[in-house]
């Protein structure tokens, strides 16, 4: 960049021209053209015959040249001169980068004032909290069914039987409730090993009723033992199965009547499983006292009703439904027949 100084204090360098300067006048006479003469003395010698030369002409004087107004000088700062700015594209393209920017910039100021306002309009106490737990809200807490410390509450008889008649699935014939017993000992509802191996494994319960089934023809006992957790359940049930073999024990048909005295005496057939520390059973008899022919369907259809759909998917499922985990229904064993000796 070129900087023009008003004082001459300022200025450091000239560049004159040579014509621009004012002329200096001529001081004397031009010396003569040719050689100077030596400043050491030239030795003596003997003089020739030269040819004499007309005397040299004076050299003109040159005149003055006319006078030019003085020029304005010309100055030049130290600091090294910038190449000027190139326009056109490369000047344009600057322009559109920062313009882009600029507007990215406002966006983002404005796209944060909106979530500051929005904030603050915001009523937390109307806010919907997305959690887990309120999605499970809708949802009843489950009961660990596998042991007594998680399930302790004792059964009873109203929760098992709550009425005179029992209807075991939608569209189900109505069982009759004939009599109904709760008690600590486990003793009663069985003989023989069968009561000692219930006692031994820490049964401290068992709900029982007997009923009349829809056709009339049968009566049933069936029940829950309270064992102490399930591993003592699964013991007793794959227990049971060899004592009945044996003939060592049995479960007692519990009499409700005269009536009734066919499901203690009588030869009868008895399912049972186990889902958590709870053992389900029955044994159905037939009201006659006749003896139950192998594969009879009336009879196992009895036995699904009081264990699986009453006791397993009603009561037991109930209870579990009340309590906080989730206890998956165990499949049933199967409908164990065995017969059972009258007194």
């Amino acid at each position: 960049m070129v900087y023009r100084y008003e004082s001459d204090e300022d200025a450091f360098l000239e560049y004159p021209d040579d014509a621009s300067g004012p002329s200096v006048p001529s001081a004397g006479p031009q010396p003569p053209a040719g050689p100077s003469p030596s400043r050491f003395p030239t030795p003596s010698l003997p003089r020739t015959t030269r040819t004499a030369l007309p005397p040299a002409e004076p050299a003109p004087v040159s005149s003055p040249p006319p006078e030019q107004p003085p020029r304005t000088p010309v100055y030049a700062s130290a600091v090294p001169m910038e190449p000027p700015a190139r326009s056109g594209g490369g000047r344009m393209w600057q322009v559109v980068v920062g313009g882009a920017a600029v507007l990215v910039l406002l966006a983002l100021c404005g796209l944060g004032a909106a979530a500051l306002v929005n904030e603050r309009d915001t009523d937390p106490r109307t806010t919907p909290t997305e959690q887990p737990a309120a999605a499970g809200s809708t949802e009843p807490d489950r009961q660990d069914l596998d042991s007594r410390d998680t399930d302790q509450a004792p059964l009873t008889a109203k929760e098992v039987f709550p009425g005179q008649q029992l209807v075991p699935g939608d569209g189900e014939a109505p069982y009759r409730v004939l009599k109904t017993h709760s008690g600590g000992s486990c003793a009663v509802a069985a003989t023989g090993e069968v009561a000692e191996l219930l006692v031994r494994l820490g049964c401290n319960q068992v709900v029982r009723a007997t009923l009349r089934s829809p056709d009339g023809e049968h009566l049933v006992t069936t029940g829950l033992f309270n064992l102490t957790d399930r591993a003592s359940a699964e013991r007793a049930r794959d227990r049971i199965r060899q004592i009945l073999d044996d003939r060592q024990g049995r479960f007692r048909g519990m009499v409700a009547d005269e009536e009734t005295e066919a499901i203690g005496t009588a030869p009868a057939r008895v399912g049972w499983q186990v889902r958590g520390h709870y053992l389900a059973y029955a044994l159905v008899a037939r009201v006659d006292g006749e003896t139950i022919r192998s594969g009879d369907t009336a009879v196992r259809e009895v036995l699904f009703d009081m264990i699986e759909l009453h006791l397993n998917q009603g009561v037991l499922e109930r209870r579990a439904a009340g309590g906080t985990t989730v206890q998956p229904t165990e499949e049933a064993t199967g409908s164990q027949e065995g017969e059972s000796a009258g007194d």
